[in-house]
């Protein structure tokens, strides 16, 4: 089966390659297709899979966002982490927050990256994603969670937001995740009373009367035809005695 995938600008072609074509044959390996055909003039790509059965269809959905992610700047050993099950892509285009005016949107990645790179590697380690910048693009990968709070860091400094204020919201939402992501080492569990049992240790004397109330019940169910029945039924409780008198 052959499907095509998103096409790569020019300049991202040799790397996807990789010297002599080690890239393309990890990408190759690590989502069980037959070949990555490129096309090093036009940056088109193709994939040939093996036969239904032969391939992992959840790969096969997955590798268009890996070629996407290096087709946008991001390193083949990185996005090639978006072949697992956790991990997914995201990309936000800066063009729907400054416009198509380069100035403004290379004020925004270097906002985003901050000096010396610190906001960005700030962001990557508050949410446990990957995070590349290239042209009007930002490209992020990483799990669940993480990945909606690291979107949405990287939309408030494109919307304007100071960096302390995004500081603030990455934090507020780690601790977040790491109670949500804390388990219940052990349930202490405690035997339910029916609730009849309950209300009769609240009255003095009311839990014998129902116990005897019970007996009684108990012996007008008896087979007078069955001796060990009877017998069990005549048996007194230590709180039961026979008076005998005469008239």
């Amino acid at each position: 089966m052959r499907q095509p995938l998103p096409r790569v600008p020019k300049d991202r072609i040799a790397v996807l390659i990789g010297a002599n074509g080690t890239t393309r044959r990890e990408l190759e390996k690590a989502a069980g297709c037959k070949q990555i055909q490129i096309d090093s003039g036009t940056g088109d790509i193709e994939v040939t899979w093996p036969e239904a059965g032969g391939y992992d269809p959840v790969k096969a959905l997955k590798l268009p966002d890996v070629i996407k992610a290096v087709g946008r700047g991001m390193a083949p050993s990185r996005a090639i982490q978006l072949l697992q099950d956790e991990w997914f892509f995201e990309m936000v285009d800066l063009r729907d927050h400054v416009g198509k005016r380069s100035n403004q949107q290379r004020r925004i990645r270097a906002r985003i990256i901050g000096s010396e790179g610190k906001i960005r590697k700030m962001i990557e380690q508050h949410t446990s994603t990957e995070i590349s910048i290239y042209k009007s693009t930002v490209v992020l990968v990483g799990e669940g969670s993480g990945l909606i709070s690291a979107r949405q860091a990287i939309e408030m400094l494109a919307s304007g937001s100071e960096h302390g204020t995004v500081i603030k919201y990455l934090e507020k939402e780690r601790r977040k995740s790491r109670l949500e992501s804390r388990s219940i080492d052990y349930i202490e569990t405690k035997e339910s009373t029916p609730e009849s049992e309950e209300f009769a240790d609240l009255v003095p004397g009311l839990a014998e009367v129902t116990q005897r109330r019970n007996r009684r019940l108990k012996a007008a169910q008896v087979d007078p035809e069955n001796a060990d029945a009877v017998f069990e039924m005549m048996e007194l409780a230590e709180d039961e005695e026979i008076n005998w008198e005469e008239e």
